[in-house]
């Protein structure tokens, strides 16, 4: 496993993986803040109706680009939050490698911010580690 990745390591990794994206998908994101927090807070996690913020590995917060509308203006930007504990207890739990995880859930939440499938959301996956981006 290792040492535990910091929350720069994870966001360098998870910004290597948004590089990795076909040039249709990263044309759409320039103004989606990326962020990694240690965990979710409570309000989150109460919205969520989750109990133990290590139930969540990442969050997209905002409207998919097919919602948007020209009334939008002034509201808060798009936002990925990648949560490092969760991750890093997923990572620990699992036989998943640590960069295979962090792609899995930046993408994931990628994919709500186009309004994907879950299917749609794999085959991106796979298009970026196969490095057929």
């Amino acid at each position: 496993m290792g040492i535990a990745p910091t929350a720069d390591a994870i966001e360098a990794h998870a910004r290597g993986v948004i590089a990795r994206l076909p040039a249709e998908f990263r044309a759409h994101l320039g103004d989606v803040v990326l962020l990694v927090e240690e965990e979710a807070d409570a309000e989150t996690l109460a919205a969520l109706g989750l109990e133990h913020p290590l139930e969540l590995t990442g969050l997209y917060h905002g409207q998919p680009i097919g919602a948007k509308s020209a009334f939008d203006s002034g509201a808060l930007p798009d936002r990925i939050h990648l949560y490092r504990q969760a991750i890093l207890a997923e990572w620990c739990e699992t036989d998943v490698r640590l960069d295979d995880l962090v792609a899995h859930v930046t993408i994931h939440e990628i994919g709500h911010h186009f309004g994907l499938s879950d299917d749609d959301m794999h085959t991106l996956e796979e298009a970026v580690a196969d490095g057929a981006c």
